[in-house]
């Protein structure tokens, strides 16, 4: 089952959310929240797999909250605001559902939650692997990319630009960095920031706020800082 977490401040939106979540018979509800607030106290003494959380709440705003966990959940947004869309695709969401929301489309964006969450224990249990590539597919076509190859990675909405080695421009691709975090050995790839994924190999420097490539300096999100710094004091 995947434990879930519902936040809205409107009584009506958060039944009617409490219901959805109802029929999924992969979901189990864990707790419901009017406000940001509440539900980081639930958040410090639950684990909660996947937040379903409105955007515009007061106090905290649903894009806040999300920004300021270290460890967060699969995230799907359901709100009244489409404007915000782009915003929170850069927290690496799993799906933006704009109110009010068909039951069909709540479906596809548990199911693609699901997806994601069994992926990962996939890669949580499976023997460590020689693997040196994976595939992408850019161009019409299924392109080979091996790990030893990257130098960094850029992720901007649906797209990842793949800067690699002894390539002129970069590889554009249509995916997500929680998709191609499935992809990627952890002990070769760290993610920085928000937008940013880089080889552990080719960092040649790191200053308080900075990641060096080396002529190429990459900004460390505040919510990434913790894992750099335990990284490299280790």
């Amino acid at each position: 089952m995947i434990k879930c977490l519902a936040i809205d401040d409107e009584p009506l939106a958060l039944a009617l959310l409490q219901d959805n979540i109802g029929k999924i018979p992969f979901l189990h509800l864990v707790a419901s929240c009017s406000n940001a607030f509440d539900a980081i106290e639930v958040l410090q003494n639950e684990k909660i797999d996947l937040l379903f959380i409105d955007i515009q709440m007061p106090g905290l705003t649903g894009l806040q909250l999300i920004s300021s966990l270290h460890n967060r959940p699969l995230v799907i947004f359901v709100t009244a605001y489409q404007q915000y869309a782009v915003e929170s695709y850069d927290l690496d969401i799993v799906d933006y559902l704009v109110k009010p929301v068909a039951l069909d489309r709540f479906i596809r964006a548990c199911h693609r939650a699901q997806e994601l969450i069994q992926l990962k224990k996939v890669q949580e249990n499976a023997p460590l692997t020689t693997k040196d590539h994976f595939f992408v597919q850019a161009d019409y076509s299924q392109v080979k990319i091996k790990f030893s190859d990257i130098i960094w990675m850029k992720g901007y909405g649906d797209y990842i630009k793949f800067h690699l080695k002894n390539a002129e421009h970069p590889l554009v691709v249509r995916t997500s960095f929680k998709e191609l975090e499935f992809e990627l050995p952890p002990h070769l790839f760290l993610r920085i920031h928000k937008s940013y994924i880089v080889a552990i190999d080719e960092i040649t420097a790191i200053r308080k706020n900075s990641v060096f490539l080396g002529d190429r300096e990459l900004a460390i999100g505040e919510t990434f800082r913790e894992k750099v710094e335990k990284l490299f004091n280790s």
